[in-house]
């Protein structure tokens, strides 16, 4: 921007030195001639900056709030006469907004070409980084598979609170409170208020069962996957926190036969190949009679679970009739049979985060 003037500029920039050293008015002319210097001076400096360095050396030289000389030619309209002020002040306002104009043009200017450059620097033939993709645990990966299956075989999936009562969690299932498996030493207790129903994590999926047959009536197929949680010592083959799957079908004329037909074709779609199941007489509390299931894979006999008919007392406890219908249960742990699958000797390295084994699923 150019201020112009009818008053010769000769000699403008020391009258106003002089002028403000003596503390003397200033003449407009004079501080015209001051204001066009300046602007020329910004749009030259302005116009060649290369670099952000540059450009900020600029900006503060000529538009800094406490030393820039714009700074110090508003400084100098103090000194006007008080008729000339208005003017100067227009003319002032005109010069600044010229020069900040000026200096956004170098910032795009240097933004533009800099972002030129930068694409210039890179080579878009060349392949890019690939992105490392996470993917399924393989405990999960193990109960998706489980319920898949068992869909096929008509099994509904469902799932239950993991902080039970005791009712769900022990006797509903005919547990007794004289029974071992109900000590504070084998189950996961939580702080209640006083007076209030003592609540457990759940030491079983079989709760899941009992709440399911409280809400339907036979026939019904469900299987139930999850967490559970007993304070074992963790080792190979243990853990304080574990995944359980249980299978449960309730129909008319429901025989031992069926379960391990049941879990013979579970064994058979999961490891792949001609499983086959044996029983070994057992006894648990909710199921009568009751048996230990082992699995023939890879040519050695392997112990995978519990199973066996439900006990009666447990059909009464959530309102069937023993004499209509009868049924079956079963339950393995998961981490077991992935393990299996898998050929993982520490069922701990499921969780000990380590990528380079995780990866390997």
């Amino acid at each position: 921007m150019t201020v112009s003037s009818d008053s010769d500029d000769t000699g403008a920039n020391d009258a106003l030195t002089a002028a403000g050293q003596a503390r003397q008015p200033v003449g407009i002319a004079v501080f015209l001639a001051t204001l066009t210097a300046f602007c020329e001076a910004a749009a030259e400096s302005l116009g060649g900056v290369a670099d952000e360095a540059a450009l900020e050396q600029a900006r503060i030289e000529f538009l800094g709030a406490r030393s820039g000389r714009l700074k110090a030619v508003q400084k100098n309209l103090s000194g006007l006469a008080a008729t000339d002020r208005p003017a100067g002040g227009r003319h002032f306002n005109e010069a600044k907004a010229a020069v900040t104009a000026l200096f956004s043009a170098a910032q795009e200017r240097l933004a533009g070409s800099g972002g030129e450059q930068a694409t210039d620097a890179i080579d878009v033939t060349l392949p890019g980084d690939p992105v490392r993709l996470g993917h399924i645990h393989p405990i999960t990966q193990t109960i998706r598979r489980v319920q898949e299956i068992m869909a096929r075989l008509g099994f509904e999936s469902v799932d239950g609170p993991e902080v039970e009562d005791q009712w769900h969690n022990f006797e509903a299932l005919a547990i007794p409170s004289e029974h071992p498996a109900r000590d504070p030493l084998d189950n996961f207790y939580l702080a209640v208020a006083r007076g209030a129903e003592p609540l457990l994590l759940r030491s079983q999926t079989s709760t899941v069962q009992i709440r399911v047959m409280e809400n339907r009536q036979p026939p019904l197929r469900i299987v139930s996957l999850g967490r559970v949680y007993r304070p074992d010592t963790a080792d190979a083959t243990h853990y304080p926190m574990f995944h359980q799957v249980e299978g449960l079908l309730i129909e008319q004329g429901t025989t031992m036969a069926h379960l391990k037909s049941v879990l013979r074709q579970l064994a058979s779609s999961f490891l792949g190949g001609d499983v086959h199941v044996r029983f070994r007489p057992s006894f648990f509390p909710f199921t009568e009679p009751s048996v230990e299931f082992d699995m023939e894979w890879g040519g050695r006999w392997i112990e995978m679970g519990g199973a066996g008919m439900v006990d009666p007392a447990v059909l009464t406890a959530v309102g069937y009739d023993p004499e209509k219908v009868s049924g079956f249960a079963f339950g393995l742990g998961v981490e077991r049979i992935a393990a299996r699958r898998y050929g993982v000797a520490d069922i701990r390295d499921f969780y000990r985060n380590d990528v380079r084994f995780l990866r390997q699923f």
